[in-house]
């Protein structure tokens, strides 16, 4: 109660413009782009898609009348044993005309043992094996080198399917024209293992279920999950496929986006993955995935700015304006607040950094029940009790996480470490050094 007291008569003491002056990365940044922008767009998605019911069904309608096929296509090194569970989601799905391609690359576990009692069995189609790896983007190439399907649904090899989850991916292929990809809403598979996959939860549902519906609406997405995306096939051959390197997922959104074809992101279709379970695997994803964004939105998408390229358009130059101003430039504006507060409110620091974790708790708190307005009832009974680890969301997300994106745009920038990441085989990384 006294510290409530506390924070009370602090704040009368000051006038508005003192409070911006301290607390202006929230004011001016955090707060229009991540809580304004929430509240505006989530209810127009919702009004949207109550406005688009009927055409949702006859969308529907139209999808199980054609019944085109396809293709499930799942690439993966040692990921053995998931595929039976994979593979068994995929059988439960409403829609049922799926074409399924597993690739084993370069496995050294019994991923091969598995994946030819699969076909034994019939459960799949087609599966093929890399005797030496060759990443992911080559897997998943090899896929929809032999795939037959109209539409093509890239997912990770841990990913488990909700039963409808087919059937609304494709859907919005068929309600509007020029539809490249959508995105399906992924969530953490694993959510009760320990706190870091709670805390991964909370994070998945902020970032990628409101943060993509925010971003579907304002035409800005730049990115569809690995875990679960599909696409139509045609366009994938156009773009000859994946391309190698760490942030493969955002950069063939924007290749697409750059021939015009539209990216969406569709909330109902719900798939599950599994999240790093320890601090030392959690650090090794992010700094692989923080690292692409200069790699490909700095280097190798950057004409997508240019209003003298003779492709340029508004929506696309927005997509990547927005992901390299709000999560890479303003990554860097701790290192100049935390300078500020030392220099500034040092006889208020205490104070002025409990304000600060008040404030990013109550965004947080603010995005968790907006995930929960937009996803209605397919929240599950541990996605219901995660409102628990909120206070602890903003030294997860404002201090560990930004940490590491910090380190990784530093190693890239000035190191190009994603060329040296093992995530790739080591040939492959030096052709692209050597390309580069």
């Amino acid at each position: 109660m006294n510290i409530i007291v506390h924070i009370v008569n602090w704040f009368l003491n000051h006038s508005l413009g003192q409070l911006i002056f301290m607390f202006w990365p929230f004011f001016f940044f955090d707060l229009p782009r991540f809580v304004l922008l929430d509240i505006l767009c989530v209810p127009i998605f919702l009004f949207q898609r109550w406005k688009d019911r009927y055409r949702v069904r006859d969308a529907k309608l139209a999808l199980f009348r054609e019944q085109p096929l396809v293709t499930v296509i799942a690439p993966g090194k040692n990921e053995g044993e998931h595929l039976p569970a994979l593979v068994e989601s995929i059988k439960q799905q409403t829609y049922k005309n799926i074409e399924i391609i597993l690739v084993d690359d370069g496995s050294d576990d019994d991923t091969l043992q598995i994946l030819r009692a699969l076909r034994r069995q019939g459960l799949i189609d087609n599966y093929f094996r890399n005797e030496r790896r060759g990443g992911k983007a080559a897997a998943a190439n090899l896929s929809l080198r032999f795939s037959k399907g109209k539409f093509v649904v890239h997912l990770d090899a841990d990913t488990h399917l909700r039963e409808d989850a087919i059937e609304n991916v494709i859907f919005p292929f068929y309600m509007q024209d020029g539809v490249g990809a959508v995105g399906g809403d992924v969530r953490v598979k694993n959510i009760d293992y320990n706190l870091l996959t709670r805390l991964q939860a909370l994070e998945y549902l902020k970032t990628i279920t409101v943060g993509r519906i925010v971003s579907s609406v304002l035409r800005i997405l730049r990115i569809i999950s690995g875990a679960f995306g599909a696409f139509r096939r045609d366009v994938l051959l156009r773009l000859k496929g994946w391309d190698v390197g760490p942030g493969l997922d955002g950069d063939i959104v924007l290749r697409m986006r750059k021939l015009r074809f539209k990216v969406l992101h569709e909330p109902t279709a719900i798939a599950y993955t599994s999240v790093p379970t320890t601090v030392k695997r959690l650090i090794k994803q992010r700094y692989r995935w923080s690292r692409s964004l200069v790699r490909f939105r700095l280097r190798r998408h950057r004409d997508m700015l240019s209003p003298f390229n003779k492709n340029f358009e508004l929506f696309n130059a927005l997509t990547v304006l927005d992901n390299i101003f709000f999560n890479f430039i303003l990554d860097f504006k701790w290192i100049i607040y935390m300078f500020q507060l030392i220099f500034f409110f040092k006889m208020s620091l205490f104070t002025v950094s409990l304000v600060n974790y008040l404030l990013y708790m109550s965004l947080n708190i603010l995005e968790y029940f907006m995930a929960r307005i937009a996803l209605g009832d397919t929240f599950n009974r541990s996605e219901k009790s995660l409102w628990l680890f909120l206070p602890l969301m903003p030294f997860y997300t404002g201090v560990f996480l930004r940490s590491v994106r910090t380190f990784s745009y530093i190693a890239e920038l000035f190191f190009k470490a994603s060329f040296y990441d093992k995530w790739n085989p080591w040939k492959v990384s030096k052709m692209i050094r050597d390309e580069n």
